[in-house]
């Protein structure tokens, strides 16, 4: 297998496997629909393709060589996804009044900033494929160009799901024991970044 198939296996991989990202694509696509969940999943995928950028620029070495800010970017994603998951669980029936508003691209940008398990997957990703660039410039517009592509692509599909999840919940109940499994699957996906 050549490298490029290799990079576009390995960030196909990265961005569907269940995590964070594609548990707050799925709530949202659940709750608000794919239109309105958009500008969620161009966030995130902005901030996948920019970290994967800065990992193919060198930042990642900064993360390496810091352990205390690596450390206190896990800890502030790590609350903000509990946060998120706690927001997720109390959520009843979707009433789209006006008053209820889907998380938005800054929200996704966020997010992915503090997710130390997409810092270790760029980084990573930025180790592994460094002799397909000539320069660090390159790698990074590379890295980022298919993270990014991937990630918006995986997300949009994620979201989708939610989208016919929630065309089968019919009850009050059906959609608070729906969005309590939610809210526990994205607090879950705080366990990983941790090991």
């Amino acid at each position: 297998m050549d490298a490029l198939a290799s990079l576009l296996l390995f960030a196909l991989i990265a961005t569907a496997s269940p995590g964070g990202a594609t548990t707050l694509a799925t709530i949202s696509g659940a709750n608000f629909g794919f239109r309105q969940s958009l500008p969620l999943i161009v966030g995130i995928s902005v901030g996948l393709a920019s970290m994967a950028a800065l990992a193919g620029f060198g930042l990642a070495g900064l993360l390496l060589t810091l352990p205390s800010l690596a450390l206190g970017m896990k800890v502030a994603g790590s609350v903000y996804l509990l946060w998120l998951a706690w927001q997720t669980a109390c959520r009843s029936a979707p009433r789209l009044d006006g008053n209820a508003k889907p998380n938005g691209f800054f929200a996704g940008l966020w997010m992915l900033w503090h997710n130390p398990k997409g810092w270790a997957m760029t980084t990573g990703a930025a180790a592994a494929f460094v002799a397909m660039a000539s320069s660090p410039g390159q790698l990074g517009v590379l890295l980022g160009t298919v993270f990014g592509t991937f990630a918006l692509a995986s997300l949009s599909f994620w979201c989708v799901a939610g989208l016919m999840l929630a065309r089968a919940v019919r009850s009050d109940g059906q959609w608070r024991i729906l969005n309590r499994a939610l809210g526990l699957l994205l607090a879950c996906s705080v366990v990983p970044v941790w090991l």
